[in-house]
């Protein structure tokens, strides 16, 4: 009888012994996941996310190892944010990246309770997203990418490499009419201030893009001014390839439209955005509030040119203007 309870007493303590590092192991804490939406295609998100991804880096974060991150494109469909939104609460993520206005808004709608980072190309005390830049209250902060106020920049630098415009037209997203109203706002005084008259053209699909450049073939205006726009941005072969084929001198807002043949573009370092964003996303998941951390304004812009396509054009480019440039891509 002595040996059966010995027995029993050894197998006990023998399950217990395997137990408790499996309890163990069961009470560690989970890895934290990141959400990350966006509006625009997934091609043009992956190319902005070794930055992000090397910031985080630096905080602590590496993907795969000690954090997951959930990627949501809208592939420009801006009508998909709500729901991508929502989904990733239902995840229960622990940070959502908003990388645009539109996305930003949708994440701001979906939680209240989820930290949101965010980058944007407009005020985000206008829009709601936080009470002010330096005590953002609330569980939203992050990057904002000045935008709107670089329209008269732009626009001027496009009117030094094209001095004989008199109208320009403007490309602008009505499906997205918070930015469109921005942006036309800013481009309206920016062109009065130095004397263009605009057209607006508006597009919102691809085929609606087409259908602006055969108005813009008809009309002939002297130049096409491109608003920021993430739809625009997963367009950005399709519009390169129309202001070539039209011969039409365009000003884009991000460097990616230069780089496949666009003329010229002025605009956030958006490297240097993202950056800021994977390091706000690092310092939250460290334990830090949205409402300890101002909204950081970029203060990094960029200048870039396609020789190329100012020799297809038949344009000149001034010394001192490519001096200015931050890039001449040959």
């Amino acid at each position: 009888m002595a040996s059966y309870l010995e027995r029993r007493k050894f197998l006990a303590t023998l399950g217990g012994a395997v137990a408790w590092p499996l309890a163990a192991r069961a009470q560690q804490p989970a890895m934290p996941v990141i959400g990350v939406l966006d509006s625009v295609s997934v091609d043009f998100g992956i190319r902005n996310l070794p930055a992000f991804r090397q910031s985080l880096g630096e905080e602590g974060y590496v993907e795969g190892q000690n954090v997951a991150i959930e990627y949501r494109w809208a592939e420009g469909r801006y009508d998909r944010l709500p729901e991508l939104a929502a989904d990733l609460v239902r995840r229960r993520v622990s940070v959502i990246v908003a990388n645009s206005t539109p996305a930003s808004l949708a994440a701001k709608a979906a939680t209240s309770t989820i930290p949101i980072v965010f980058g944007v190309g407009d005020d985000p005390v206008k829009l709601g997203l936080v009470a002010s830049l330096g005590r953002p209250g609330g569980n939203a902060t992050g990057v904002n990418f000045f935008v709107g106020e670089l329209a008269a920049k732009r626009l001027g630098l496009l009117r030094e490499l094209v001095p004989s415009a008199a109208r320009v037209a403007v490309l602008v997203n009505p499906s997205d009419p918070v930015r469109t109203a921005s942006n036309l706002g800013d481009v309206e005084a920016a062109a009065r201030a130095i004397g263009l008259q605009i057209q607006v053209l508006k597009a919102s699909t691809i085929g609606e893009i087409d259908t602006a450049f055969a108005t813009l073939a008809r009309e002939r205006a002297d130049a096409l001014f491109v608003t920021p726009d993430s739809f625009f941005n997963s367009r950005r072969v399709q519009l390169a390839i129309l202001t070539a084929r039209h011969t039409f001198p365009a000003a884009f807002g991000q460097r990616d439209f230069v780089e496949v043949g666009g003329l010229m573009s002025y605009g956030t370092n958006l490297a240097d955005a993202r950056r800021q964003i994977g390091a706000y996303t690092g310092r939250i998941l460290k334990g830090v509030k949205p409402a300890d951390l101002p909204v950081v304004q970029s203060s990094t812009f960029e200048l870039v040119i396609n020789l190329a396509t100012v020799r297809a054009l038949g344009l000149t480019a001034p010394p001192n203007f490519l001096a200015r440039a931050d890039e001449v891509i040959e």
